[in-house]
């Protein structure tokens, strides 16, 4: 496996969707997302390149060009072992009120926001795929709703 630098670039291979696993309602911010994973966790970068807030509004969280390609630059910790070849999106919730319970708490608008990241991904790069974080770890519940169910009800195979 190539060593990834600064300078390399790899063609995207994935848009993988997670959940922030956070309590449905509850509003988290990029500071928290920050706090978790660089403090918390010890990594040198967040996991998702865009967090889509409970009213839609879609946070970019690492800087990217947006094209075909993850630059060194551009690598988030999403998934072991498909950083370097994906991007990775957010929304905040996935749990249900309890904390505990895996649960689809897509509001409307981070529907809608997450239906405009899908289309505009395939745009860019049509040869990638689109799947959730347990598509990748089976042993992860994130993003609380089947990936493959939500691109065929929205058109995008």
């Amino acid at each position: 496996m190539a060593k990834t630098t600064k300078t390399s670039r790899v063609p995207v291979k994935y848009l993988v969707i997670h959940c922030t696993a956070t309590p449905e309602g509850r509003r988290i911010s990029s500071d928290d997302i920050r706090r978790w994973h660089l403090k918390e966790n010890g990594w040198k970068q967040v996991g998702y390149t865009d967090m889509i807030h409970l009213d839609g509004t879609v946070e970019r969280l690492v800087k990217n060009n947006d094209d075909a390609y993850v630059d060194g630059w551009e690598i988030t910790n999403g998934v072991r072992g498909y950083n370097r070849n994906s991007r990775h999106v957010v929304y905040v919730g996935g749990l249900a009120r309890n904390g505990r319970t895996a649960k689809d708490t897509r509001t409307p608008a981070q529907i809608k926001a997450l239906i405009n990241i899908c289309k505009n991904f395939r745009k860019t790069a049509p040869n990638a795929r689109i799947v959730g974080h347990r598509d990748l770890d089976n042993k992860k519940d994130c993003p609380s709703f089947d990936v493959k169910t939500f691109l065929q009800e929205i058109g995008m195979k």
